[in-house]
């Protein structure tokens, strides 16, 4: 084990302390060691990091054994959005799809095989669960990544998830505070803005985040969202009255009482980026009551740690951000680093028994199927899946496979595939191109559709297809032409069902797409 740098002051270890750094490669750079040697008490994973199970355990052994009380934090919510599995797609179905089965007891079962998964690769803090409610089905950020759109339902199954996934020795970190459900902005991009009354984020965005502090979870992250009920000016990871004010105070005075850790989201996202800068919002956000500073999912180098520590420094220095404040940051890093070291890790993982298929009956269960007007036949041959593709958000990213060609492919040998995106549903050039005569727009993609598909029966699937009119227009003319086609929508299922099947997994994991093509083919549903 490294032994502390001597020499360095007590300000500088907790400014170092507050961070939550990314890097890149697969083993630990030389600077993120030497960096731990003098203070740093968290380093966040990221898909970049991870090329197995066995690689990712051997890199965090690396990690801690400069660090015993090291976290190591990942965001891993499974259903879209996985580190672990980015680049097959998640063995877990996401929060949608537990919230449509709304059974507790399987969703504390996901998120300790989760867990156990987890702290068998040497992580202990997850940035998970999303506790927002989905109130806003437009919402471009969060979606299938709720439990739901009923606060209550969204309350007892963060609850759950957050007993099942500390239960295995991981500590959760509840996201987004106060709520980001009610948005129609990403806070990757820009800065949402909530502007509901008070009585309603008491009724409705904060009912979850109770139930999380209820359920013990020990880090809390703040979103940055303009909440004008709570702050007209700062942004809720930059704002004292949402932190202090609100998730801090004691619940006798209207707070909720959280006694844990608070980490921002991710501060190189535009909405603190763009108008603060990374620097000035760092110490902002702690000043306002935030104990670790997230960075590192698009800035992962050391530059971007020494000139946050600096900043913090500086700002005690210059009389902006009391050092007091700052130290007690640091010392509820470090209490949770004391608390994971003592409770999660391998050893925790090898007290669980695994439950390997855990996702896959979840995945199973969430699924609801429509038939169309006539009786459904199931293909006998080799289908065509026509995947109807939005941009993703970044918090998904785009390097996770989705859909259901790859399982049933595996279940309908010859089954070939097509991805068409909006490019192609307006005639932009470089779209896939026309067949049939067809000229230009959605009919020459749908020309291509049947083009492709010849006599095999066509599977289309569609994401969020109520937010996407070129989407839904495509889908129209395709269902016009081949009224046998089968409908999966893997995204929120706000539009009316449509087609010979409509199939609704509410989220895109890889387990969704299996136990979609299962029921395509005849075979198993309801796990």
């Amino acid at each position: 084990m490294t032994t502390l740098a001597r020499g360095l002051d007590t300000l500088t270890r907790d400014a170092l302390a507050v961070l939550q750094p990314g890097f890149t490669g697969t083993t630990a750079p030389d600077w993120v060691l030497r960096r731990l040697g003098e203070g740093l008490g968290s380093v966040g994973i990221f898909g970049r990091n991870i090329a197995s199970s066995e690689q990712l355990a051997a890199l965090t052994a690396q990690l801690r054994a400069e660090r015993e009380d090291l976290l190591v934090a990942i965001d891993e919510e499974g259903g879209d959005v996985t580190r672990l599995e980015v680049r097959t797609g998640s063995s877990f179905p996401g929060n949608l799809a537990l919230g449509a089965v709304d059974d507790t007891a399987l969703t504390q079962a996901v998120a300790r095989e989760m867990g156990r998964r987890l702290a068998a690769c040497g992580v202990n803090l997850d940035w998970a669960p999303s506790a927002d409610v989905n109130s806003n089905p437009d919402n471009p950020v969060i979606g299938v990544r709720a439990f739901g759109a009923d606060p209550q339902l969204v309350a007892r199954h963060t609850a759950a998830y957050i007993r099942g996934l500390q239960g295995a020795g991981v500590a959760a970190c509840t996201k987004h505070f106060p709520g980001h459900g009610d948005t129609a902005v990403d806070s990757h991009h820009a800065m949402p803005r909530i502007d509901a009354d008070l009585d309603t984020l008491t009724a409705r965005e904060l009912i979850p985040f109770r139930a999380a502090v209820a359920a013990g979870t020990k880090a809390v992250m703040s979103a940055h969202i303009l909440v004008p009920a709570l702050d007209s000016a700062l942004p809720a990871t930059l704002s004292p009255a949402a932190l202090h004010g609100l998730l801090r105070a004691p619940v006798s005075e209207g707070g909720l009482g959280f006694e844990g850790l608070i980490v921002t989201d991710g501060m190189e996202m535009r909405a603190i980026s763009a108008a603060y800068g990374i620097e000035r919002g760092s110490v902002l956000a702690i000043a306002a009551g935030a104990d670790a500073i997230c960075v590192g999912g698009g800035l992962s180098d050391e530059d971007t740690v020494v000139r946050l520590r600096d900043a913090l420094v500086a700002a005690v220095r210059a009389g902006e951000l009391p050092e007091a404040r700052l130290a007690d940051a640091a010392a509820r890093v470090r209490a949770l680093g004391d608390w994971a070291r003592q409770s999660g890790g391998p050893g925790a993982a090898e007290g669980i028994a695994p439950a390997p298929e855990a996702g896959l009956r979840a995945a199973r269960r969430a699924l609801r199927v429509t038939p169309g007007d006539q009786p459904y036949e199931p293909p006998t041959g080799p289908a065509f899946v026509a995947a109807f593709t939005p941009m993703a958000n970044i918090a998904v990213g785009d390097e996770t496979p989705w859909g259901v060609a790859a399982e049933l492919a595996r279940l309908l040998p010859g089954t070939g595939t097509a991805t068409y995106g909006q490019r192609d549903a307006e005639g932009a050039e470089g779209a896939e191109g026309a067949v049939d005569g067809a000229t230009g727009g959605v009919p020459a993609l749908i020309a291509n559709v049947l083009g492709k598909a010849a006599d095999r029966r066509i599977v289309a699937v569609v994401r969020d297809v109520h937010r996407h009119p070129w989407m839904a227009d495509a889908l129209d003319t395709l269902l016009a032409a081949r009224p046998d086609t089968v409908v999966v929508e893997m995204g929120v299922p706000q539009a009316p069902p449509t087609g010979a099947l409509h199939i609704a997994t509410h989220g895109a994991a890889r387990v969704c797409g299996l136990a979609a093509a299962e029921v395509i083919t005849g075979g198993v549903a309801g796990g």
